[in-house]
């Protein structure tokens, strides 16, 4: 569930109209419920409660500032993916012993800063990576923790550029090898073979490749866990939501109906892993990044101008692919409502914004009320994979964010100038 929806006619984020907030800070805006960011975790925790766990929340889907405080007061960790994000969540008030670093391509810099820091384990994803880990540790004169990535060559039947555990795609060790690995990782001096990871993919609305991964891995963890003392299986993340209808999805009565049964739920998820893993005796770690933050965001932009040919009903908006990306890339599907909410005839519509590419869509032939200039539109479940993603193409000033708690709201990143996307640039000193 989520907390969006209309009250009479206008949209509301808990509390708060979403006019109201469009009138202080303009467009492209997105907007967060720090509400639905804390149900969506709890309800996760709650779900995992008869395992010891930590859920690291993927900071690579929303690493706003207030979006990590959130989340690290509720008590969770976060999977990190870069020095940098490191350092952002220790901003935001994260404890480091609580986040996993995660990626294939760690710098030097990146693990010796890490160390430094003291996170909770490396997730390494090669050998040449346990090498360069252990070098390093030795080095500090410090023992590194770690785990391996297992590759479980178990297809999550997602789209080809979220998956991430077959044999295809460039993460983790394949799981013939894993064995091998952890025992030459043993006989490295400065490594603490502290646990054992896998992430299948992303975006999964069922619970079934979740299962079979575990259930193919969980020989497998026993006979590390006897040989090198684990002390904790990642079972990454991956959990999808609903994109398509959100907005009623985000009702309770539409978590009581038939169609919401077949849904991905924390608790259908529990009820199918809790007994595999339990027997472990392992800590679990789970890496959760869209399934807490994607539904509690969105993006709201302005009509512009209405554009009609012989064929298309095309809506120019004021937000685009720099804004949001994952139409662009991954022909994502994003529900669009107005914010003020319109009765009659749904129009054939193509959402469009301003930017000099084709391929700058949100939308392509929806059904969606008549709208014109100066209307505002919310693209809902934009909460993951949204700003983080967005850019200065075309030198255009990435959006501001917002959070709301009830009835509160402030700006958690201001708008940014358009002078800042060339701030760090400068001539030639021949061309003075």
């Amino acid at each position: 569930m989520h907390h969006f929806r209309y009250v009479g006619n206008k949209l509301y984020c808990e509390g708060v109209s979403v006019e109201s907030l469009v009138k202080k800070y303009g467009t492209p805006l997105y907007i967060y419920s720090q509400r639905t960011l804390t149900e969506h975790f709890q309800k996760l925790d709650t779900a995992l409660a008869p395992l010891d766990h930590l859920i690291c929340f993927a900071m690579k889907s929303n690493s706003n500032q207030a979006v990590l405080r959130t989340l690290a007061n509720l008590g969770g960790g976060f999977d990190i993916v870069s020095e940098g994000e490191l350092r952002r969540a220790i901003a935001a008030g994260a404890d480091p012993g609580k986040c996993v670093f995660a990626g294939v391509g760690k710098t030097e810099e990146e693990i010796e800063f890490a160390l430094k820091k003291g996170v909770y384990s490396f997730n390494a994803e090669s050998e040449p990576e346990l090498q360069r880990i252990n070098r390093i540790a030795a080095r500090m004169k410090k023992i590194a923790p770690v785990a391996v990535r297992v590759n479980p060559n178990v297809d999550a039947h997602t789209h080809a550029k979220i998956t991430t555990g077959t044999y295809e795609n460039k993460f983790g060790i394949a799981i013939e090898q894993i064995e091998a690995v952890y025992a030459r990782a043993s006989k490295l001096k400065n490594l603490r073979l502290r646990g054992f990871q896998m992430h299948i993919g992303s975006q999964l609305t069922s619970v079934q490749p979740f299962e079979q991964a575990v259930k193919k891995v969980i020989p497998l963890v026993e006979r590390l866990k006897k040989k090198h003392g684990l002390e904790f299986f990642s079972i990454g993340g991956g959990l999808g939501i609903v994109y398509n209808p959100a907005l009623e999805s985000g009702t309770a009565e539409w978590w009581q109906s038939a169609k919401a049964k077949s849904i991905l739920t924390p608790a259908l998820y529990a009820k199918r892993l809790v007994p595999l893993l339990k027997p472990l005796g392992l800590r679990i770690l789970m890496e959760p990044g869209r399934f807490i933050s994607g539904n509690a965001g969105i993006l709201v932009t302005r009509i512009e101008y209405v554009k009609r040919t012989g064929k298309k009903n095309f809506l120019i908006v004021d937000a685009a692919m720099n804004d949001l990306i994952r139409p662009a890339f991954y022909e994502a599907y994003h529900e669009i409502v107005p914010v003020s909410r319109k009765n009659g005839t749904l129009i054939s519509s193509d959402v469009v914004g301003p930017i000099c590419e084709s391929g700058d869509f949100f939308a392509k032939d929806r059904p969606l009320p008549k709208v014109g200039e100066g209307d505002h539109l919310a693209l809902l479940s934009a909460g993951a994979y949204g700003f983080v993603m967005s850019s200065n193409y075309n030198t255009r000033s990435m959006a501001a964010e917002v959070l709301v708690s009830g009835n509160k709201s402030a700006v958690v990143r201001e708008r940014q100038p358009v002078e800042a996307a060339w701030a760090g640039e400068t001539v030639a000193p021949w061309q003075k």
